[in-house]
């Protein structure tokens, strides 16, 4: 019973959405120009449980190419915990509230992880899934 128990949580938890194995889990990426605006952006994407969780990782340096120039700029990263579905409402809602022209905003698969967290995961954003249709 426990043994049963366990693997429905693990595949509900796993909401796998294609034969490799891999979940339905993604991390989006978007950088900030200040920490106000990042904790802003982060407070707003799980209050609207467009995202279980972000992360903002304390003054980033990114090098980069902008209208043929090379620049330089200190930025704090978002490390956005969502799911595919999700993924058009966290791009515009990014997209919405960022002070840039021209935001990060790109999403890693996540392959595998703790089937407690995982399940966590789901269980944060399930009701915009829900309200999705999702």
């Amino acid at each position: 019973m426990i043994t049963a128990l366990i693997l429905s949580r693990a595949k509900r938890a796993r909401s796998v959405s294609d034969n490799s194995g891999m979940t339905d889990k993604i991390v989006v990426l978007t950088n900030c120009g200040s920490e106000g605006e990042a904790t802003a952006l982060a407070r707003k994407l799980v209050g609207e449980r467009l995202a279980a969780c972000v992360n903002i990782v304390v003054r980033a340096r990114s090098v980069y190419r902008w209208k043929g120039e090379i620049e330089e700029a200190e930025e704090w990263m978002l490390l956005i915990k969502t799911s595919r579905a999700l993924f058009p409402a966290v791009r515009s809602a990014v997209e919405k509230n960022h002070s840039y022209e021209l935001p990060e905003v790109i999403a890693v698969p996540i392959v595998d992880g703790s089937e407690a967290y995982l399940g966590w995961l789901e269980r944060e954003i399930s009701s915009q899934l829900e309200r999705e249709g999702r």
